[in-house]
């Protein structure tokens, strides 16, 4: 599929490929697809790249997350940097589109969506959806699972600081208390599977703060889906 994914967004209507600006590209040509988002091997539980033949990571092997299996579709860098950055803080949503495309491209992904009883995007503080305009990781969810993304259910109670100067443990720390479900709905989780959606996974501390919150209310499997993965943690 990632093949059908390369040519088919290269035979779209013409535009300028955003990663190396070749004619015509619609918004990614074949060959920075496959030169920047060919498959690689990574780890069940966090989705870190790992060697070929490993399964999980020393840091899951030792200690797992919360987490029952976690997928991402890139590495967090050039391009997919600069263009999650303007999917999330110029107003281009439409790159979600894109995105929710090369998610799908991979067979773990497409399975791990199809067993999802709840498809839940990470929910974001007010102030920051107010001055956005749009929960991103909601605008991918909705692409992923049409019918089963439920931006509801979880809620975010609290802003917290920025996480990227912050260590492992710190990031943890920083995230406890700020996540709940909707106290209405909490029910609804009981004995569920549910897929949490993100853009960005860098620690991972959010998505597991989040995936403890659906395992306190009784969710029988929490997994996770992102696009991106930083692999220097």
């Amino acid at each position: 599929m990632f093949r059908q994914l390369v040519q088919g967004l290269s035979a779209a209507a013409p535009a300028q490929c955003e990663a190396c600006r070749a004619w015509p590209a619609q918004p990614l040509c074949g060959p920075c697809l496959e030169r920047f988002a060919e498959p690689r091997p990574r780890c069940r539980l966090c989705a870190l790249a790992l060697p070929v033949g490993v399964e999980r990571c020393g840091r899951c092997a030792g200690q797992p997350p919360v987490l029952d299996a976690c997928h991402a579709a890139v590495s967090y860098g050039y391009p997919w940097a600069g263009l999650i950055g303007q999917f999330k803080f110029a107003g281009q949503p439409g790159w979600a589109d894109c995105f929710a495309r090369l998610l799908l491209s991979r067979g773990a992904v497409r399975d791990c969506l199809d067993s999802a009883d709840r498809v839940v995007p990470m929910p974001l503080a007010r102030e920051r959806l107010a001055a956005r305009g749009f929960n991103q990781a909601h605008e991918l969810a909705r692409r992923l699972a049409p019918g089963r993304a439920d931006a509801t259910l979880a809620l975010r109670l609290r802003d917290t600081p920025a996480q990227a100067r912050l260590d492992r443990e710190a990031r943890l720390a920083n995230l406890r208390h700020a996540f709940a479900l909707e106290p209405a709905r909490a029910h609804e989780a009981r004995g569920r599977r549910i897929v949490l959606v993100d853009d960005v996974m860098t620690s991972g501390a959010s998505l597991f703060a989040l995936a403890g919150v659906f395992r306190a209310a009784g969710a029988s499997q929490v997994s996770a889906v992102v696009l991106a993965r930083t692999e220097e943690v």
